[in-house]
């Protein structure tokens, strides 16, 4: 047998096409027979085809110069924010996210001479919102404004209707709904807010968000009047933005008011960020002003004005006290008066300060300035006597006293001490050698008595009164002037011509401020008021003892201003009234005027009344009481001494025969 060969080792090659397997045959003899291939269902096989990739490189050019102009966007971006816009975006950056409020300073105390307050400041809040909380977005309530506005109104005194309106405005964080609320209306709100939350909870049912959660408050101050009406003509009020609107509020602004302080933070959502700190200057506190009003005798006056208005139905009336040797006012009252804690209920025309801001007839008060002129220009003495008859022609009219009598003989003193206007236009008439030069004479102890001039307070609205040229004086006023009608006056300048004749002769300006006391605590006494002789010590003295007869003598007109253990002088006055609205004479004014003790005087005292129409309206009458009461409570609320001496008694008249 033939050795067999190594088999051999195929090659893979290119594929070819199958070939048909031979059958298998029979076997050489002797031998077995192979067996027959076996066939299988494989299929043909395909040539190979080969894919070939396109060049990458224009895609990677086109991502390139993609990438490239986004870059170039952004870079140019930048330039634009970081170079080009960067102080505009900065500073609208800064007004988004930095907000600044003003911190009001604290607005300065007025307090009576011993230091009472009559007007101060106490803690209140400004009731805020932020509108975007209560939009649909962010309350997930369509009418979050409305139910709002229904549950503050009854706490903030609102109509519902214009809180929502302000709960609803569009593009804004800030809106201011009430000024000046007390804490205990935000302390009610606050609570209101706490249900509010609670209710929002979600093991509560609600969507997690409070319908006031976007009510807020600002720390403020809120002015109060502590004795509510009581000296309000003299101190004003105060408007809605806390700036002085009326009486000394007004008038001393700038020294109560302060000066307003700026904060400036940082804030997210409406909301102070803590970390970021703070920068502003801080609020000086206004100055505190001393009055010299004495917020007792104050008191004293309110009240009996106020009675006697009530009781003879009258438009108004006033009472002015004044300290005879400083020129300070003590007291200074209205009635009817107004609350300036409640301006809502006040009425207008009570709002101002009547005693210097009314201008009217004085009527027979102002007789002592005439006799003032008779005494100092030596024309005539206290005794010189004067035939009164019961009518007296001059000019175009025929003058006659408010009682008819027959001829009366008076002394000078008498004429004062009955009050005698004809007496008066006799002695007036004295003063030069014809009817122009007494005018003129007239004229200027008028003037220099401060009739037709400012007090010299300053308060705003005061009016100088009216007193025109002698030149200009009607046939008339030519007569009625030296008796109190034809000049107008001011119940302040009123008092201080009888302040002169207490202080022997001398007009001090009346005052009304003693002095500031400062943020530093340090006190500053106003300015010491100007003085000017007016007439002499003597001639004051001498009109001191004829203004005593009116008083203390039974045939004065005043017998119902009597003090027991003072002596006391004084004068009354029954004016014909000018109604405003009508401009014609209309009614009365009564007054009366004076100063105790007469022999040292301390204290003037000047009430008047305006058109009385219920009972008596002779000033003796109505307001000689009102003196009486208030000279009594000032007399002993000042500790002044009672009088020691017998007072001197002139004459009142004369016998025909003398």
């Amino acid at each position: 047998m033939p050795p067999k060969e190594p088999p051999r080792r195929r090659v893979p090659g290119p594929a070819r096409p199958a070939r048909p397997r031979p059958r298998p045959s029979a076997g050489r003899p002797g031998q077995p027979a192979r067996p027959a291939p076996r066939r299988t269902s494989r299929p043909p096989v395909r040539p190979v085809r080969t894919i070939r990739l396109g060049s990458p490189k224009p895609r990677l050019r086109l991502v390139s110069l993609g990438l490239t102009l986004v870059m170039v966007a952004f870079v140019v971006r930048l330039l634009q924010v970081q170079a080009v816009d960067a102080s505009a975006l900065a500073a609208k950056a800064e007004a988004h996210r930095y907000q600044e409020y003003t911190l009001s300073a604290d607005r300065g105390e007025i307090t009576d001479r011993a230091g009472i307050a009559l007007a101060a400041s106490v803690d209140a809040y400004d009731i805020t919102a932020d509108p975007k909380l209560f939009t649909p977005e962010e309350s997930k309530i369509r009418d979050a404004p409305e139910q709002a506005a229904a549950l503050l109104a009854p706490l903030l005194g609102k109509e519902p209707a214009e809180l929502a309106k302000k709960l609803r405005t569009p593009r804004s964080r800030y809106t201011l709904l009430a000024r000046k609320q007390t804490p205990q209306v935000w302390n009610q709100i606050k609570d209101l807010k706490k249900v509010y939350e609670r209710k929002a909870e979600p093991a509560e049912g609600g969507n997690g968000i409070n319908l006031l959660g976007g009510i807020l408050s600002e720390p403020s101050t809120k002015r109060v009047y502590p004795n509510g009406e009581l000296a309000a003509g003299i101190l004003g009020y105060v408007n809605a933005e806390g700036r002085g609107a009326g009486g000394l509020e007004s008038m001393l602004d700038k020294e109560l008011a302060g000066k307003d302080g700026k904060i400036r933070f940082a804030q997210s959502g409406g909301r102070r960020v803590p970390t970021a700190g703070s920068e502003g200057t801080p609020a000086v506190p206004g100055s505190d002003i001393e009055l010299t009003i004495d917020r007792d005798i104050q008191w004293a006056a309110q009240k009996a004005i106020t009675e006697q208005v009530t009781k003879s139905r009258a438009d108004r009336g006033y009472v002015i006290v004044q300290d005879t040797k400083t020129g300070e006012v003590l007291a200074m009252a209205n009635a009817p008066g107004f609350d300036p804690n409640d301006l809502s209920a006040a009425n207008a025309a009570a709002m101002g300060n009547a005693a210097l801001q009314d201008a009217y007839e004085p009527g027979s008060t102002s007789k002592v300035m005439s006799m003032a002129a008779v005494l100092e220009e030596g024309v005539a003495t206290p005794d010189t006597h004067v035939t009164v008859p019961n009518r007296l022609h001059r000019g175009d009219r025929l003058f006659k006293d408010d009682v008819d009598h027959p001829t009366w003989y008076l002394t000078l003193n008498g004429v004062l001490a009955k009050s005698s206007n004809i007496g008066t236009i006799l002695a007036t008439g004295q003063l030069g050698g014809t009817q122009a030069e007494a005018n003129q004479v007239l004229h200027t102890y008028l003037r220099k008595f401060g009739i037709g001039s400012p007090t010299g307070l300053g308060y705003p609205g005061e009016t100088p009164g009216i007193l025109a040229k002698p030149r200009d004086w009607s046939t008339s006023q030519q007569y009625t002037i030296p008796f109190g009608q034809g000049l107008s006056v001011n119940a302040m300048q009123a008092a201080s011509v009888y302040s002169t004749i207490a202080n022997g002769g001398v007009r001090i300006e009346p005052t009304l401020v003693r002095g500031t006391k400062g943020p530093d605590g340090r006190f500053t006494a106003a300015p010491a008021p100007r003085q000017t002789r007016v007439v002499s010590e003597k001639t004051a003295k001498t009109l001191a003892q004829m203004l005593e007869s009116v008083v203390g003598d039974e045939e004065g007109t005043g017998t119902k201003a009597r003090i027991p253990g003072y002596r006391v002088a004084g004068k009354t006055g029954t004016a014909n009234r000018v109604d405003p609205e009508l401009g014609t004479y209309k009614g009365y004014t009564a007054s009366f005027a004076g100063f105790a003790p007469a022999d040292n005087p301390r204290i003037t005292v000047y009430c008047a009344i305006q058109n009385p129409t219920k009972g008596d309206y002779f000033g003796g009458q109505i307001c000689g009481p009102i003196y009486k009461k208030v000279m009594e409570f000032a007399l002993k609320t000042l500790h002044v001494a009672p009088t020691g001496s017998e007072p001197a008694r002139m004459p009142v008249t004369f016998k025909a025969s003398e």
